[in-house]
């Protein structure tokens, strides 16, 4: 078994490079106080204004073997919203896309339910050439 530890400094500073060159959209600060030295945890947010349009939360994590997990979770509107989703993977890029990717699923899913709404508003055609008969 290593001893491998993430150093809070180096790692840190490459765990933040990486997120801004992954996902320039978002302002990152990488929260070094964890007691954890396995974790580092990130925060980017967009905001218009003063309000909060979106917020990102990445969390690294190492095991005794030196294995990477990524945790990406994400809320929306607000600085206190509840987190909607979140994916973990063994890449940075892999837990953001994966993340981007429940979230697409999820409104193609609601995109079918408006759509058979919106059908069901509308006659069958076959019942409005029968009743023009």
């Amino acid at each position: 078994m290593t001893d491998l530890k993430i150093s809070r400094g180096g790692h840190a500073h490459k765990f933040r490079k990486d997120l801004m060159r992954i996902m320039p959209g978002y302002n990152w600060t990488v929260h070094r106080g964890t007691a954890d030295p396995w974790k580092v945890v990130a925060t980017g947010t967009q905001s218009s204004g003063f309000n909060r349009t979106s917020t990102l939360q990445v969390i690294w994590e190492t095991d005794s073997r030196g294995n990477a997990t990524y945790r990406a979770m994400s809320a929306d509107y607000g600085a206190k919203s509840p987190w909607m989703k979140e994916h973990t993977d063994t890449t940075l890029a892999l837990a953001l896309r994966g993340l981007q990717l429940a979230y697409e699923h999820e409104a193609q899913k609601f995109r079918n339910c408006a759509m058979a709404l919106q059908a069901g508003r509308q006659a069958p055609q076959q019942n409005a050439e029968e009743q023009a008969s």
